[in-house]
């Protein structure tokens, strides 16, 4: 793999990443309940998810898991059921409005794990992402010529960048934090995300 082709990939990588889709929502919405931490938490469990997704298709498991179409089906209707859970939490956070009983202890009592399991779960369950390393990787593979460190380096590369990118969005978050805290806009923030979350989950049970 040379540096030319490996910038071609670079530019790619970097358009995927900027497009919106639930790795974001689900990060601002763990970011908005839990601040900061719950943030860095989910973006977490996000890299975790995305690591494993890109190493299957780099090692050539992904290949089989697309191909078999009970395991594909049902890891798709699981992402779907499960991006659908978390719009519909958000939305009944925004219909409460309730946030002023919400304590910093009572945020880190519900962070830790959850929060990072909810971004692994959240990518690991979705195979569209799997979909989308199985398209783009075998276009800068060389048979023969490639290496195994090569395509693990492609896929590792869209995680990393990913995970920068989510952790921009939360130091923004962050520096606005006092505002983002107004009830009003926090109902509308979770009503949007919460919204996002349904529509991705949707899009992903009718996709054939």
């Amino acid at each position: 793999m040379t540096w030319s082709s490996y910038g071609s990939y670079l530019v790619i990588a970097v358009l995927i990443v900027l497009a919106p889709g639930p790795d974001t929502m689900v990060m601002l919405k763990n970011a908005l309940s839990g601040g900061a931490r719950g943030g860095l938490l989910a973006t977490a469990g996000i890299f975790a998810g995305n690591a494993v997704q890109g190493t299957a298709a780099a090692l050539g498991l992904g290949v089989v898991i697309a191909k078999s179409q009970p395991v594909f089906i049902t890891l798709k209707w699981l992402g779907a059921a499960y991006l659908l859970f978390l719009g519909f939490q958000a939305l009944r956070g925004a219909w409460r409005g309730d946030y002023t009983g919400v304590t910093e202890t009572q945020r880190r009592k519900a962070s830790g794990f959850r929060r990072w399991r909810e971004g692994f779960l959240s990518n690991i369950t979705n195979p569209k992402v799997l979909v989308l390393y199985l398209s783009v990787l075998p276009q800068f593979l060389v048979p023969g010529r490639t290496t195994t460190w090569d395509a693990l380096a492609l896929a590792y590369t869209v995680a990393v960048l990913g995970t920068a990118w989510l952790l921009v969005l939360l130091f923004f978050v962050h520096r606005v934090r006092a505002w983002l805290e107004r009830r009003r806009v926090r109902r509308a923030l979770d009503g949007v995300t919460g919204t996002a979350l349904i529509g991705f989950g949707a899009a992903l049970a009718v996709e054939s």
